[in-house]
């Protein structure tokens, strides 16, 4: 009985060893297929401290207020940085910074005045932009009456990374509101402008709808334009806000706004007071060329967008577009109030900019937590991660007080990490002109530059100011990108090792049951006999 009940333990102890070489092949190939699709997260860290750009940033004596930047890098010098953006107070005004240094440092570039313009000379509404050679363009407006109307649009240009300007060229005449600049990133002195043609303004308002959203094009680096080309549909009467990209096979994306029958905001039937915000919806649109900008196709991206403050319509909120190095990749990005509080939203293409989908809340906050998100910059570094800085209130329970932070999506858009607070102070959101009314204006944007290591976001930073002074300065700050490490080639390895276990065990296996095959007297094998007792052993039967 002993015999019978040992020969039952070694017969169980096969099948189990066969069990066990299969499940270490199984696992084997489980780590192997995990090393071959490693995609933790990258590190985000903030860089030293943030820096103003502006000089008069550290002046108290200065009360400035800077807003609305834009920022560029020299693709034939990554060192090359260069930031303008909008002055406000005391007068209408604008500034341009470049750096040298990768952003370390930022030197004022005087903008050469047209001759011939109203005196005092003022200069508004700057934009930049670096051709594929390394050529700097600047956009301006200058000014004509008491307001802020554009009397022409002019253009400078550098080849010296900023340092130096050229005489203006005049490219556009009067009422052209929010212009914006853009470069071919694959044909050196192409360059496109677009703009809000207005026929004529009233207070604080377009009096009249129906004013086009047009785009010009240069092949010469400014030095002649063609005709303006209108991208919006006539039917689309109340347009604002345009922003342009141009990708890498040539086509050209204008990003804009449908206010539809917003008057509070279009005719600024608010007369420039604050209070509840148009209680109506607005449309996000994207104009699509792919001839270069001779004619245009409308995708509509979202007819949902809540609004979520009145605003003054020269100078209205901006959403932003950007485009990715892989042929049809268009993201775009903008805020709304559609879950109760201001969010930052963006929307997804891979057709080229026919069709978007894949609308993504981008902040990482509660739902309807109470506080607000809101005029996302968007911006594609070289490997695909696309980054996205906002204004965020998260840290204030009674949502006045402004961070910025930035959040990003390696798979196109469709989820983000968590949220980088790139600001070390905060500082307060009603500091700045128009206060006074209920209406401060941070500015239109945000600036960034995205690298596969780092990003340089530039904001309205009101740290230095208060609600007399409505002092604003542009500063930056740097988030660094640090690669998690690896788990390829530690799961390659173990998962070798694992098979090879798996691999050893099955042959063993099998040579084990070739032996006991022999003992047990199976055809081809000799027979085993119990010693000395004259009874033969019974087979083993596996």
């Amino acid at each position: 009985m002993a015999g019978h009940r040992g020969a039952g333990r070694t017969g169980r102890s096969r099948p189990r060893s066969w069990l066990l070489a299969w499940l270490l092949i199984v696992v084997a190939g489980v780590v192997l297929f995990l090393a071959g699709d490693d995609r933790r997260e990258a590190t985000a860290l903030v860089v030293g401290r943030n820096l103003p750009i502006n000089v008069g940033a550290v002046d108290k004596r200065d009360i400035s207020a800077n807003n609305s930047p834009s920022a560029v890098a020299n693709p034939t010098d990554p060192d090359n940085l260069v930031v303008s953006n909008r002055v406000d107070l005391p007068r209408f005004s604008c500034a341009l910074h470049h750096s040298l240094d990768g952003g370390a440092t930022f030197r004022a570039t005087t903008i050469p005045f047209p001759e011939g313009e109203e005196a005092p000379p003022r200069c508004f509404a700057p934009d930049v932009a670096f051709d594929t050679a390394g050529v700097l363009y600047v956009s301006f407006a200058t000014l004509i009456g008491f307001g802020n109307q554009p009397n022409a649009i002019w253009l400078v240009k550098s080849s010296d990374g900023g340092r130096t300007l050229s005489v203006p060229t005049r490219v556009l005449g009067r009422l052209a509101f929010q212009t914006r600049l853009s470069a071919d990133p694959t044909r050196a002195g192409r360059l496109y402008l677009s703009w809000l043609q207005a026929e004529t303004t009233a207070n604080l308002s377009f009096p009249t709808p129906g004013n086009p959203i047009n785009v010009a094009r240069s092949d010469d680096g400014g030095a002649t334009w063609g005709p303006p080309v209108q991208v919006n549909p006539a039917t689309r009467g109340r347009v604002i806000a345009p922003s342009t990209a141009v990708g890498g096979d040539g086509a050209v994306y204008v990003v804009y706004l449908d206010l539809g029958d917003d008057a509070l905001d279009y005719h600024g039937a608010h007369e420039g007071k604050g209070g509840d915000a148009y209680a109506g919806k607005w449309s996000l649109l994207v104009a699509r060329s792919g001839d270069e900008g001779s004619t245009w196709a409308e995708t509509v991206v979202d007819t949902r967008l809540v609004p979520i403050e009145r605003f003054i319509v020269f100078t209205p909120p901006t959403p932003s577009i950007a485009v990715g190095d892989d042929h049809g990749e268009v993201f775009v990005s903008f805020h709304d109030a559609s879950l109760g509080d201001a969010d930052v939203w963006v929307w997804s293409s891979g057709n080229g900019g026919v069709s978007f989908w894949n609308r993504r809340r981008v902040n990482d906050t509660p739902t309807g937590d109470g506080t607000s998100q809101y005029l996302p910059k968007l911006s594609v570094a070289p490997n695909g991660r696309i980054d996205v800085v906002y204004y965020d209130r998260r840290q204030d329970s009674k949502n006045l007080r402004n961070s910025v932070s930035l959040q990003s999506s390696k798979d196109d858009g469709t989820t983000f990490g968590p949220r980088v607070r790139i600001t070390d102070m905060s500082f307060d959101s009603r500091v700045g002109f128009g206060n006074a009314r209920g209406m401060p204006d941070l500015g239109s944007r945000l600036g960034l530059v995205s690298t596969n290591d780092r990003a340089m976001a530039v904001w309205t930073d009101t740290r230095g100011g208060t609600e007399a002074s409505n002092k604003q300065d542009v500063a930056r700050g740097v988030v660094a990108f640090t690669p998690a490490a690896s788990l390829r080639d530690p799961l390659r390895l173990g998962g070798a090792a694992l098979a090879g276990l798996g691999v050893l065990g099955t042959v063993s296996s099998l040579a084990r049951r070739r032996r006991r095959r022999r003992r047990s007297g199976t055809p081809g094998a000799s027979p085993e006999h119990s010693s000395g007792s004259g009874v033969t052993a019974a087979p083993f039967v596996g």
